[in-house]
């Protein structure tokens, strides 16, 4: 399985984070971000999949939507 974190830091598609498994079936990266608002989705396989765990997602242009991660 190939699972990639995409999102408005990564330029989308350009740039995806490979994300990899840990124990307990959990997927795993470590990346900076700049504070802000950030809108993200994960590549599965390259399908789109959104963050189960986000409490916050808000629509995109393509019907679906980003989940959305605020960093102070």
């Amino acid at each position: 399985m190939n699972v990639q974190l995409v999102g408005d830091f990564t330029d989308w598609q350009q740039n995806p984070v490979d994300l990899k498994q840990i124990a307990g079936g959990m997927w795993q990266a470590t990346l900076e971000l700049t504070p802000g608002e950030h809108h993200y989705r994960f590549l599965v396989d390259g399908q789109w999949h959104d963050d189960p765990e986000c409490a916050l997602h808000v629509p995109n242009p393509y019907g679906g939507r980003d989940a959305v991660c605020q960093v102070v």
